[in-house]
């Protein structure tokens, strides 16, 4: 799931995008509303971590910019510790939920997973094809029971195949929503070979069961079933 982070604070940024790549989530940073509105104008995103006092663009007016252009993506807003006419005003502008500076990581990751399963409706977090199972939620992947140690881009590429299953997933899109911000279309597809090959080592994706499907010259698909 894509991600985007919006604080003025770069070591912040730096920390949360460092935390939330190891929760397996692609991360985009902003470092101001001006920035943000121009990400999510290039972009779709499943949720915002947004803070409200920013240079250029504040967090408010980014909220009410999304709104009007009838963006629905999850908001959750950062504000100081008793700031209590902001924190208002932002779930009046459309905002999901808030959490006050200092906060724990903790409980920021727990808010975003809960964001993320309204969001989706999720009743079951997990999504299968085949004999693999991964869960958004817990961030888990198993097969026939046995749970698959993934890197962050590893699961986010099965994460991504997964919620497209049974459509082609081009090697372009699934470039963009798994390298995000370091998105370059001209030197990706080493790196895309290497992750495939990686992935399908690893969940032992072999010729019989054939669970990633390459699309020649197209890009990618999971199916239901196997072939």
């Amino acid at each position: 799931m894509k991600l985007l982070i919006v604080d003025d604070d770069v070591q912040l940024l730096r920390q949360l995008k460092e935390v939330l790549e190891e929760q397996c989530y692609s991360i985009t940073t902003a470092n101001d509303g001006q920035e943000a509105l121009r990400a999510v104008s290039q972009s779709v995103f499943d949720l915002i971590v947004l803070d409200i006092m920013m240079p250029k663009v504040d967090g408010l007016s980014f909220l009410l910019e999304v709104r009007k252009e009838s963006i629905d993506t999850p908001v959750l807003m950062l504000s100081a510790r008793g700031a209590i006419e902001d924190r208002i005003k932002g779930l009046d502008l459309g905002a999901d939920d808030y959490l006050a500076k200092p906060f724990s990581i903790g409980e920021l990751i727990a808010r975003i997973r809960a964001l993320l399963r309204r969001k989706n409706n999720l009743t079951n977090s997990v999504l299968e094809a085949q004999n693999i199972q991964l869960d958004t939620i817990a961030r888990t992947v198993m097969k026939q029971g046995e749970q698959i140690e993934l890197t962050p881009r590893e699961f986010a590429i099965l994460e991504f195949l997964l919620y497209n299953k049974n459509r082609v997933v081009t090697r372009f899109s699934l470039a963009e929503h798994v390298w995000t911000d370091e998105f370059d279309p001209f030197s990706m597809s080493n790196f895309m070979d290497v992750h495939i090959k990686n992935l399908r080592r690893k969940i032992d994706d072999t010729a019989r069961d054939g669970i990633i499907e390459t699309v020649r010259g197209v890009g990618y698909k999971i199916s239901e079933h196997e072939k």
